[in-house]
Formats: C-alpha cells, sequence, structure tokens
C-alpha cells in the first residue's frame, strides 16, 4: 500500500521573460529553498512524490520553489491553473503562485542590453515575443497570490524583495514594509497604501538642512514645527493601526505602506521612521526601506521655493 505524501509547502514561479524570474528562484535556492525550474508539467506528481533521502524525515522538508514560463515543455496556463487548485484541494499541499510582470518597454530595453532575443520571438522584435508571453500567461497572472512588478526593480531590490515576502517561517501577521520614496523619481508600483506628504514644509529649502535626511534631528524639527504635522500624522498612525489587523483576517499576507515627498529625502524619510517605531511599539513588526533617500537633492525637482519663483527644470 502507497502511502500518501505529506503535505508540501510550494511556490510555484512565473512570470514574463526578462521579469527577474532567475533572480527571484536563485534567491529561494539561498534562503534554504528547494528550486526546480522549467520542470514539464506532467513530471510534477513524480517529484512531488519522491520520497526524502534516507536518515531524513518530514521535519527535514524543505519548500518547494518551482519555476515556469511560456518556455517551459507542455505550457498551459489554464491547465497549470487547474493543476493548482488540485494540488490544494486533493492533496492538502500549501501552494502559493508568485508572477513577476514588467512593463513592455522596460523588458524591451532588457533585452537589447543584454543582446539576448525573446523567447518567443527568435527571427522577430523583442515586442512581439513579449506580446504574445503577455498573453499566454495572463491566466497565471489573474490566479496569482502574489504580483510582483519589477520595471522599477534593480536585481538587488527584487532580491531583497522577495527575502521580505518568502523567508521560511510562516507567520500568522502580514509582512509589513514601510517605505519612503520621492514623487518626482515615480510612484512605487507594489504600494498598497500610499500618503503623500508634500503639504508639509520642506527642508530642501533651507540652505543647511538640503545635504541632510530624515534621519537626522534637526530635519524631523524642521518637518514637526510645520501646524499640520501632529494631527495629520497621528491619524494616519491610528489609521493603520486599525487597518493592518483587518488585512489579517482578510488572509493578506504581504503589506507595503508607503510615504512619498518631491524628492524622497526628508519629509517621507522622516515620517516613515515615525510610523514604523508607532507600530513596532503597536506590537507590528515593520521592515522599513528608503528608496530615494541617498539621491542627491536637485532644485529643479522640488518644483518651488516658498515665496519665490518657480524653479528651473
Amino acid at each position: 500500500m502507497t502511502s500518501t505524501p505529506a503535505p508540501k509547502t510550494i511556490l510555484l514561479v512565473s512570470g514574463l521573460s526578462g521579469a527577474g524570474k532567475t533572480t527571484a528562484l536563485k534567491t529561494l535556492e539561498d534562503m534554504g529553498w528547494e528550486v526546480v525550474d522549467n520542470l514539464p508539467l506532467v513530471l510534477l506528481d513524480r517529484l512531488l512524490d519522491t520520497p526524502l533521502p534516507a536518515g531524513h524525515s518530514d521535519a527535514d522538508e524543505r519548500p518547494l520553489a518551482i519555476g515556469i514560463d511560456a518556455r517551459t515543455r507542455g505550457f498551459d496556463a489554464n491547465a497549470i491553473v487547474r493543476r493548482i487548485k488540485a494540488l490544494r484541494e486533493k492533496h492538502g499541499h500549501d501552494v502559493e503562485t508568485l508572477f513577476l510582470d514588467c512593463s513592455g518597454s522596460e523588458l524591451e530595453r532588457r533585452f537589447a542590453e543584454t543582446r539576448r532575443r525573446h523567447p518567443l520571438a527568435l527571427d522577430r522584435p523583442a515586442a512581439d515575443g513579449i506580446s504574445r508571453e503577455r498573453e499566454l500567461t495572463e491566466p497565471l497572472r489573474r490566479w496569482a497570490s502574489q504580483v510582483i512588478d519589477t520595471t522599477a526593480f534593480s536585481s538587488n531590490a527584487l532580491q531583497q524583495e522577495i527575502r521580505n515576502r518568502y523567508t521560511r517561517e510562516r507567520l500568522s501577521d502580514p509582512v509589513l514594509t514601510i517605505l519612503s520614496f520621492g514623487f518626482s523619481r515615480g510612484m512605487p508600483r507594489n504600494a498598497d497604501l500610499m500618503f503623500d506628504m508634500r503639504y508639509l514644509r520642506n527642508p530642501h529649502w533651507d540652505d543647511a538642512l538640503r545635504p541632510k535626511t530624515g534621519l537626522d534631528p534637526d530635519v524631523a524639527a524642521y518637518i514637526a514645527q510645520d501646524p499640520a504635522y501632529e494631527d495629520t500624522v497621528s491619524r494616519i498612525e491610528a489609521l493603520l493601526t486599525t487597518l493592518l489587523p483587518r488585512y489579517a483576517e482578510g488572509g493578506k499576507t504581504y503589506i507595503t505602506v508607503a510615504f512619498g515627498c518631491t524628492g524622497g529625502r526628508h519629509r517621507s524619510v522622516h515620517v516613515a521612521e515615525r510610523v514604523a517605531r508607532y507600530l513596532q511599539d503597536a506590537g507590528f513588526s515593520p521592515t522599513v526601506s528608503h528608496r530615494n533617500m541617498e539621491s542627491a537633492p536637485q532644485d529643479a525637482l522640488e518644483k518651488r521655493r516658498p515665496g519665490g519663483p518657480k524653479a528651473q527644470s
């Protein structure tokens, strides 16, 4: 009599060619996951039924990440979705799906930069292959537990995002990231909640504070002198302590709360740090990330000096 395999933790990693699947899988492997790439769907049952090596128990079972995309033999997105449902419902496996997306223009740039041909358009422009692959993988994108848009991600940023989302510990609370950024440098694509701090007085126009950041006490003191500061930030903190437990109850696993100002160096950094400390004191475990804090200050990005003419671009 054949014994039923123990339920496994499985992450299916898919997405568009050039969007970062290889980077994601390598990062998961570095984190201790067992990784298999481009596995034909017909071999999935055989892989899951393969017993652990002699001397290993179920406690030694590593979570499994399986890479699959439109290049995989026998690729059929709808069949994969049905297979995922069966793994969950019939076999009790803990299955999640991650889809790596990216804008078409950025994918074209990446293929041109690396001088690679798109796998679905070997004799045509990369744009043709990108369009075809987007069509083929759309059912997987709709079904995915998590979607990461890597358009604005460097390789290092994607690695950090994977580490934040897929640590081996299975926590009941959502993984919470507090992010600061500059609107003039582009809005973050993965933010669940976004707050605009541009209403606060801007330290950029103080010559002594311009080269500093929101981590400096004198910059924090300058921002806190704004008459609207304490009331509005306190309201944001109260809102988050109400919303975050609701997200957890709804099964949301990852939450990114973003605070933006013009350049991403002063107001957003300070408020993100303050809110993160508040949430930590309230029993949450936030990770803080400052996307644009190290960017050089530029008058042209700040648009208008208080009491003065509009900055020249």
